[in-house]
């Protein structure tokens, strides 16, 4: 039997205190090892944005590429990986952000888009922005357009969205 959009949330567990104190992560592992939940979750991501005007799919390291990787599955579109400082062989381009407990940076294969291609980024959970609009930024250096961004869930008291605000953006989830 198929779940709704609420249904999901039962699915997202609250871990206080990882991964430092202070912070509540929200896990999605128990979303993805239910195989009605995950397929649920990835379909509505899907359907969330027009097909035509996507070309590909980024997904951000770690959890954004397997809700991304399925998403551009579900849409017969290429995957991109985002991913963290030296994973990527070759050429790359790097960008770095904060986090809400830290900083980080990100990194993606010059080349992996061809110059105007349209693509979609796709992460678990969008938190303070930093994140997503970093992956914002390698797309466009090189040579993509972000059409939009899909997230599983949003942490709206971070106030994420106001960073991504000039792309169209959808989060199944929200948490205030």
């Amino acid at each position: 039997m198929p779940l709704s959009v609420t249904d999901l949330k039962r699915f997202i567990q609250n871990v206080p205190d990882f991964p430092r104190e202070g912070v509540n992560f929200k896990d999605v592992s128990p979303l993805l090892g239910n195989a009605t939940a995950f397929t649920t979750a990835v379909s509505l991501m899907a359907h969330s944005f027009e097909v035509e005007e996507v070309e590909y799919v980024a997904g951000i390291e770690a959890r954004g590429f397997i809700l991304g990787s399925a998403v551009a599955n579900f849409l017969n579109l290429g995957f991109i990986p985002i991913r963290k400082p030296g994973k990527l062989p070759g050429e790359t381009v790097a960008q770095n952000y904060i986090l809400e407990y830290g900083e980080s940076s990100l990194e993606m294969q010059c080349g992996a888009v061809p110059e105007g291609s349209n693509v979609l980024i796709v992460d678990d959970i969008l938190a303070t922005g930093g994140t997503a609009k970093s992956a914002a930024k390698l797309v466009e250096r090189i040579g993509g357009r972000v059409v939009g961004f899909i997230f599983l869930a949003s942490l709206e008291f971070l106030n994420g969205r106001k960073e991504i605000a000039n792309y169209p953006h959808h989060a199944l989830l929200t948490y205030d």
